[in-house]
């Protein structure tokens, strides 16, 4: 049998017998789940070793950029030669890539010779233009020079140079093929110039490929899917004031405007939330519909029945604690700002471990020869190109810094939660009388609290969270590969029981969620380890479900409508601003808007959880120390507000206590 929590929380006797108020939630407290909180610090010092990994071997340009025959990344200033500005990747001998994209061919594209430049070349209409290799040995021209020629110097070549040159070995090389910018690498078009062609069969040139393999060979690397991958993170780096303006400032502006609201207008909420996240809804879906045409115009239209007395009663209790404990309100600025810095340098460490390979010479047997201009003659055993090598411990490297965002993420929610609960249970026990202590302090000897006995306690409740998560998210994937691949039954029963494993995969996340959502309010109460305020809080629960069951689903379903109107209005703007020249056209073009958006929503819905928590929070920590209050009083609370009293309690009690 536990013990009563109103000696320990609310009014407890003092040594000469009368009954004090300053003993709020101060007793019987010792640390808990100190081998967990042990097991979270070397988990932070693993990821600040695994993060230092990706920042002394990525660069995140690589994302972007390709490698030239040297290995020099495209536009990098640092390297031999100097490559700035010189961002797309061309490559040189037309044959070549024709070769790679044979059928059954050993020669891969990556071996084939390419060079950097500040745009793609195009055909001459009257004469035939020439790519030169970068100006070494006796060419005298510096590369700003060679820039402005249009990477021309066939005139300077002497004799021997302008022979090979006609057998596509270099230096230079004919400009047969038009080629258009295309994630950063000239794709070539499979149709010569004709003018071009003539002038090259004149001049004794070697018979040059037309077929449209050629133009198959560079699009088929610029669409594998390692290449769009890459693609995809670097659209994150590019597009990083989107992130901030939308998927943080924005949020935190319709977060705080939400938590005001609820404070003055708690009555009308449920229904401004349920109108605006329709009017977003259909919004959002003719804007995709005008902008895409793929997007479907079905109506979604959630629906809420008669006004519900109890979440408006919950409601406005929730609203006066709020008013009472002010603090309450600008509280979840101080997470916020700590998951800002954790992000920014998060995702800065996910990019560089994403392109954290190492760049090798390729092993290749191809038998290709080209003009070196500092040994002044034709070298046929270098002509292997270079490559980016990703070594499976990149990969769990990546996997590793992924779940600890999410644990990061969650530890930090739960945190907030965790004060959040403390304070408002400050104040249900003191029977919300207006004291010096309630204003401001309840929310600093709560987080004093936290820190003091309980960050071991959060941070297995985060970890249970973030395990389950993992798990389903593997599962997912696994069920998604063997559906691609056809080895799922397409039958009813293939299907039955696809869409019962997920359901039954969500309720376990939702049910641990929701305990551990409980046991942080237990444990803000009464300090208790994770697994005892599991307890304490489930038995509770249980045993007044009938009472407060109808509670938790009508406020969860509007509180969880109110997180999507904030994060899909991030979404929403993030798409606009993702929509203008400087990210469609100029040097910042992203190559789809779908990761960054994804990002603004994802980043947008946390902050939301955030400030959403301290009206979550406060319901369920007033129908928690409710059912704890009626519990320990032989079914009548003796702390609860009147209001609660008279719509879950005694009637007659309601009218003693206000008395």
């Amino acid at each position: 049998m536990r013990g009563p929590l109103g000696a320990v929380i609310g009014r407890y006797p003092s040594s000469d017998g009368t009954t004090e108020l300053g003993g709020i939630i101060k007793h019987n407290r010792k640390c808990r789940d100190v081998a967990f909180l042990v097991v979270f610090i070397a988990f932070w010092v693993a990821m600040i070793v695994n993060s230092s990994f990706g920042f002394n071997q990525g660069n995140p340009l690589r994302l972007t950029y390709g490698l030239d025959y040297k290995g020099n990344l495209c536009g990098d200033k640092h390297a031999h030669p100097g490559l700035r500005k010189l961002e797309l990747k061309y490559w040189l001998n037309p044959n070549q890539v024709y070769q790679s994209g044979v059928k059954d061919s050993q020669f891969k594209l990556s071996n084939a010779r390419s060079i950097c430049l500040w745009d793609c070349p195009i055909p001459s209409d009257d004469s035939l233009n020439w790519v030169c290799d970068y100006p070494e040995g006796d060419i005298r021209l510096s590369m700003r020079d060679w820039i402005n020629r249009n990477y021309d110097y066939y005139e300077f070549l002497t004799p021997e140079m302008r022979n090979t040159s006609l057998q596509l070995q270099g230096p230079c090389y004919p400009v047969i093929f038009p080629s258009v910018n295309v994630y950063w690498s000239c794709q070539f078009i499979a149709r010569a110039s004709n003018t071009s062609l003539r002038h090259w069969q004149q001049m004794g040139g070697v018979n040059i490929n037309e077929d449209i393999v050629i133009d198959k060979s560079i699009h088929r690397s610029i669409n594998s899917r390692s290449s769009v991958l890459k693609r995809y993170m670097a659209d994150i780096g590019k597009s990083w004031p989107v992130l901030i303006v939308c998927g943080g400032l924005l949020p935190l502006f319709l977060s705080v405007i939400w938590l005001l609201m609820i404070r003055h207008f708690v009555a009308a909420m449920p229904w401004i939330t349920v109108a605006l996240f329709n009017i977003l809804i259909i919004t959002v879906t003719m804007f995709y519909y005008l902008k895409a045409g793929w997007i479907g115009n079905d109506a979604i239209s959630p629906i809420i029945g008669e006004h519900d007395p109890y979440i408006n009663v919950f409601g406005r209790v929730a609203a006066k604690v709020i008013g009472e404990v002010q603090a309450l309100i600008i509280f979840p600025v101080i997470p916020y700002a700590i998951l800002s810095i954790f992000y920014m340098f998060w995702i800065s460490a996910a990019l560089h471990l994403f392109s954290s390979g190492q760049v090798i010479k390729n092993n290749c047997n191809t038998n290709c020869c080209a003009y070196d201009l500092v040994a002044k003659k034709v070298n046929c055993d270098g002509c292997c190109g270079y490559s980016i090598h990703y070594t499976p411990h990149i990969a769990i490297a990546i996997f590793f810094h992924l779940f600890g965002g999410y644990w990061a993420t969650q530890f930090f929610i739960a945190c907030s939660s965790t004060m959040i609960a403390g304070s408002v249970a400050s104040y249900y026990w003191a029977r919300g009388e207006t004291s010096p202590e309630i204003p401001f302090l309840p929310v600093f000897a709560s987080m004093k609290r936290l820190i003091r006995y309980n960050l071991g306690s959060v941070a297995i409740g985060s970890l249970v969270v973030s395990f389950v998560e993992s798990i389903r998210f593997i599962l997912e994937s696994i069920r998604r590969k063997l559906k691609v691949s056809g080895t799922t039954s397409d039958g009813w029963f293939g299907r039955i029981g696809d869409h019962t494993s997920q359901g039954c995969l969500k309720c376990v996340e939702w049910t641990i969620k929701s305990v551990n959502r409980n046991a942080y309010i237990m444990i803000a109460i009464t300090g208790k380890s994770f697994f005892k305020a599991s307890e304490i809080a489930t038995e509770l629960i249980m045993n007044n479900i009938l009472r407060i069951g109808k509670v938790n689903v009508i406020g969860d379903v509007i509180l969880f409508l109110g997180k999507l109107c904030v994060s899909l209005s991030s979404a929403v703007f993030g798409f606009l601003m993702l929509d203008t020249y400087k990210y469609r056209a100029a040097h910042d073009k992203i190559s789809s808007p779908l990761l960054p958006v994804l990002i603004c929503w994802a980043l947008g819905y946390v902050v939301a959880t955030l400030f959403f928590a301290v009206v979550e929070m406060s319901i369920d920590t007033i129908i928690l120390s409710f059912c704890q209050d009626s519990e320990e009083h032989q079914g009548t609370a003796q702390y609860a507000p009147p209001l609660l009293i008279e719509t879950l309690g005694d009637p007659n009690e309601t009218q003693r206590l206000t008395q």
